[in-house]
């Protein structure tokens, strides 16, 4: 509450009165000469009653007690103006078109997140948050941020890139917004959405942590996916795959995937750490584009097969038979079983994982630059990427 300052004393009152009293009793030289006949007395009595005078004013002023005066109560309603570009903006317009998805099977189901893409009705999700009804003819059921719920049908996943397609039927659905993944810097602001535990329109925020994080992810259904992944420290747990990781404009630039673990403490799985994965939206578009179209997607690849139990430094390609396919990119640039891949396009290549990822991380038809080792002779070839066979 905002305090009031002190008016002016009115003229009319007397010097040896306090100007928070109003109506204090005026004492006169007269009235004092015919009490006593004494000016000394006078003197103290005014003294007297000046000190008495604000003693009281003290009182009052503590205890916000007014003598003689009315007291008006005045009531203010403050509103608290959001920047449209706030946190708490962006939650405003990107919420409505975040959903939660459930899919129920005979023994128990999954549940996970996902956002409009287009507003005929597709929705943008994980892989492995739908992956069952593939398995075993699972039901997904969609529940906008309103409270209503539809049954949606899978137009298509790609359990490469752990995304899916699914869809329905609306024609009026608010889609996000999509921005540009490869123009993200590391320290920007991001928010991600989504339903972590079940837990509708959660809304995390915090910054990008990390860009081009090898990222390996099972989801527990036996198909692994490798992302290159945007790492964030907004608050990700379970629940919140598939749900949008947006820019601070609202635009989409990743889809929350995965998170880094310490241990396992609910449902088999562990809450946020500050290690959460986002798979760049500018891959995900290619992807959830072929899939609206055909149902399919593809990945490229350089023909080749890595041996993922190899711990040295680089990508060891398998030491057998047919680990190189006949007549594909790796062979004809002269890429052999036991060679060890080192770099790709000019990056250092510590592992398996990594390789596949860069790889992963271009388009077909992508020309690129690898280096590696056969036996003591280093290498460095080019070589045109092509599509894996389905």
């Amino acid at each position: 509450m905002d305090s009031e300052q002190p008016s002016t004393p009115p003229s009319s009152t007397p010097s040896n009165t306090a100007w928070w009293i109003s109506d204090y009793p005026v004492v006169t030289q007269e009235d004092l000469k015919q009490r006593s006949g004494s000016r000394s007395i006078s003197f103290n009595l005014a003294i007297a009653m000046a000190v008495i005078a604000g003693v009281i004013g003290s009182i009052i002023g503590h205890s916000s007690i007014s003598l003689n005066s009315k007291t008006n109560l005045v009531s203010t309603a403050n509103v608290v103006e959001r920047a449209p570009n706030s946190i708490a903006g962006i939650a405003a317009r990107v919420s409505p078109s975040v959903v939660s998805i459930s899919v129920k099977t005979q023994t128990g189901g999954d549940t996970g997140s996902g956002f409009f893409i287009q507003s005929n009705g597709y929705i943008l999700t994980n892989n492995h948050v739908v992956s069952s009804v593939a398995s075993s003819g699972a039901s997904i059921q969609v529940i906008l941020s309103n409270g209503k719920s539809y049954d949606a049908k899978l137009v298509g996943r790609d359990a490469a890139y752990d995304l899916a397609v699914i869809k329905i039927d609306v024609t009026d659905a608010p889609a996000l917004q999509l921005g540009n993944s490869d123009d993200i810097q590391v320290g920007d602001g991001v928010i991600a959405i989504g339903s972590p535990l079940g837990l509708a329109g959660t809304v995390t925020s915090g910054i990008i942590s990390a860009k081009n994080r090898a990222v390996t992810s099972g989801g527990g259904t036996g198909e692994s996916s490798f992302i290159n992944a945007l790492q964030t420290d907004a608050a990700i747990n379970p629940g919140n795959s598939g749900g949008p990781l947006v820019n601070l404009a609202g635009a989409v630039i990743g889809v929350n995937s995965a998170i880094a673990s310490l241990g396992s403490s609910f449902g088999g799985q562990s809450g946020s750490i500050g290690l959460g994965f986002a798979i760049p939206i500018n891959q995900a578009q290619k992807t959830a584009s072929q899939l609206i179209k055909t149902g399919t997607s593809t990945y490229p690849i350089m023909g080749l097969s890595l041996d993922s139990s190899y711990r040295g430094v680089g990508a060891l390609v398998a030491n057998q038979q047919g680990s190189v396919l006949a007549g594909g990119p790796a062979e004809r640039a002269g890429i052999r079983p036991g060679d060890v891949i080192t770099a790709i396009d000019g990056k250092a290549i510590n592992s398996s994982d990594e390789a596949i990822v860069a790889v992963r991380s271009h388009n077909v038809g992508d020309r690129i630059k690898v280096s590696f080792t056969h036996g003591t002779a280093s290498h460095e070839i080019s070589l045109v990427l092509i599509a894996a066979k389905r």
